[in-house]
């Protein structure tokens, strides 16, 4: 009977999961939620008319894909048909909330191109079904259809399959 009821909710929970093809749920972060690291609400329909990578990190996992980072800056795709947004899951980590918000802070003065967001409330894990406490990538075309997604480490071949999807789509 366990494996059964184990097996259901497995099942259903890949029901509200983000696929390819697909637009996801609207999602906005702002107030108690998040939002953005330079202040204002954030909204997944800012994905759009360009391809954007989409990066939504356990703080605990900010190095899990490092390797594609470098890959990404290396490629030097045309920022005027390309953008980078790393959502921070804040309720991944017991690092305070404060320590993580400077961190991120500086990141953004660093990596101005990137848009840097905090999830205070796992709000992305339960509207798209992302990975929680994880590193999860995704690839949106410029509708804000997703073409890619993945979570946990890319190695070297999924890393040139994006590196190729993001360039065939801009």
């Amino acid at each position: 009977m366990k494996k059964i009821i184990i097996t259901a909710i497995l099942s259903l929970s890949g029901l509200w999961a983000v696929s390819v093809t697909d637009v996801p749920k609207a999602v906005t972060l702002e107030g108690d939620s998040g939002g953005l690291v330079t202040g204002g609400a954030w909204d997944s329909g800012m994905l759009k008319d360009k391809v954007h990578v989409l990066f939504y990190v356990d703080p605990d996992e900010k190095d899990t894909n490092e390797a594609f980072y470098e890959a990404l800056k290396k490629a030097a795709f045309d920022r005027n048909k390309y953008a980078t947004v790393a959502i921070i899951n804040l309720a991944a980590t017991w690092k305070p909330d404060i320590v993580i918000e400077a961190l991120l802070k500086s990141k953004q003065k660093k990596f101005p191109h990137t848009i840097y967001v905090k999830d205070k409330h796992k709000a992305l894990v339960k509207a798209w079904g992302l990975q929680d406490d994880s590193s999860d990538v995704l690839v949106f075309d410029k509708a804000g259809k997703v073409l890619y997604t993945y979570a946990g480490r890319l190695d070297k071949a999924e890393i040139a399959k994006v590196l190729t999807l993001i360039e065939d789509n801009l």
